[in-house]
């Protein structure tokens, strides 16, 4: 006898997939899977493959059925049905045909609710899971706004919609005060399948942060006019950002900083005033190096290796500069670096001055040659030449001997 259940299951899926986006076809797909479970507990078979439980849903009923054949000899009661009985449920019915036998036991109503129960609670955190899953795949790598909901251990949790993601430790801006119900802004870094819910983590410190932020308030870069070739950033405290217009007319640093710095002060308001150098990108690595390395000026740029496996270069800044090219606690060069992936040695005009003065002192002296070994040299060539001349002259004299005798 089928199981009234009334509309009240409906309205639950409903409520479901309004608040939690789980569509009411897979609650109702979990409650059948559940009746069939538990009457295979029931009748101790779990084998039993011909088993399957129906909703009507126009009248709100629920039953458990079995497919069987129909037969002439039933061999195997479980599995077949003869003719007579399949006639009996339907007139039309004939041998061959399959037929849907309803055998939900009586008292069935008890059980099946605590089995549904359990099935239909896995079910809505398994589907839950997957959506969650889906929707920050689909997010990670890109900018995302959420609340702040509470600090644990050192971690900030943050609401970003169906779930609470972490932002750890190393992924917070140093000396920021993350306060609870505050609106923030993140980076979806990375999504970890668990168990439960899928863990998402999110940074306030990335610095594809301030790509998106320029992306949001400069048309042109999001037209593709002015293009982002490089961040380097230390969040909380400066980031340089490359930029590269493919128009001539378009001034990429310009359109960057935007009418009297409206888009730049926006991006550095997001930012909590954190410094933004905006550098012109080139592909001259020489200018690139020196637009790098402002605010400093730049006396020369010496290219000591440029190959794919090393960039390396040699910066030279007059005396009152060195301190600004380099930073407070080596920033300026060490985010020029990050930026533009070249090793960058700087030196004062002074310390180039001495270290020159150092390395003519230390040249090599010539070895002087000795005129004796020249003597000696000479003097073996001569006693050839006249030992060979006075073999001659022998010649000649006995040659002269004959010619008289004869």
């Amino acid at each position: 006898m089928m199981i009234k259940i009334g509309t009240a299951l409906f309205e639950a899926c409903e409520q479901l997939e309004r608040e939690k986006g789980i569509s009411k076809d897979a609650i109702v797909s979990a409650l059948c899977d559940a009746m069939v479970t538990a009457y295979k507990k029931h009748i101790k078979v779990k084998e039993a493959t011909n088993v399957e439980a129906i909703l009507d849903e126009q009248s709100g009923e629920i039953g458990v059925f079995r497919t069987k054949l129909v037969v002439k000899n039933v061999e195997d009661a479980d599995y077949e049905i003869s003719l007579a009985d399949a006639q009996e449920i339907d007139d039309e019915v004939e041998l061959e045909d399959e037929v849907k036998i309803e055998v939900t036991p009586e008292n069935f109503g008890r059980i099946a609710a605590q089995s549904a129960k359990q099935v239909i609670t896995q079910r809505i955190r398994e589907a839950e899971r997957k959506l969650v899953l889906d929707e920050f795949m689909d997010k990670k790598g890109t900018l995302v706004t959420g609340i702040i909901q509470r600090v644990e251990n050192r971690n900030v949790i943050v609401n970003i919609g169906r779930t609470d993601a972490i932002m750890p430790a190393k992924e917070q801006i140093p000396g920021e005060y993350y306060k609870p119900g505050t609106r923030i802004r993140v980076f979806v870094l990375n999504v970890k399948e668990t168990n439960r819910l899928p863990q998402v983590i999110v940074s306030h410190a990335h610095s594809e942060i301030v790509r998106e932020l320029f992306e949001l308030e400069v048309p042109e870069i999001e037209d593709g006019i002015v293009e982002i070739k490089s961040i380097a950033r230390e969040a909380g405290y400066r980031t340089k950002i490359a930029v590269h217009s493919n128009d001539p007319d378009v001034d990429s640093v310009g359109a960057c900083i935007g009418p009297r710095g409206s888009r730049i002060q926006t991006i550095v308001g997001e930012l909590k005033n954190e410094k933004i150098d905006i550098v012109r990108y080139s592909e001259d690595p020489v200018e690139y190096l020196v637009n790098a390395l402002s605010p400093a000026r730049i006396v020369s740029v010496d290219i000591l290796v440029d190959d794919e496996f090393a960039h390396e270069a040699l910066v030279v800044v007059p005396d009152d500069q060195l301190s600004l090219a380099i930073g407070r606690e080596g920033q300026n060069v060490r985010l020029a670096h990050k930026l533009t992936g070249w090793k960058i040695d700087i030196k004062s005009v002074s310390q180039m001055e001495a270290q020159e003065a150092i390395d003519r002192e230390q040249e090599p002296v010539e070895e002087e040659i000795y005129v004796e070994d020249d003597i000696d040299v000479q003097d073996e060539d001569e006693n050839e030449f006249q030992e060979e001349y006075a073999l001659d002259e022998e010649d000649v004299q006995e040659e002269l001997t004959e010619q008289v005798e004869e």
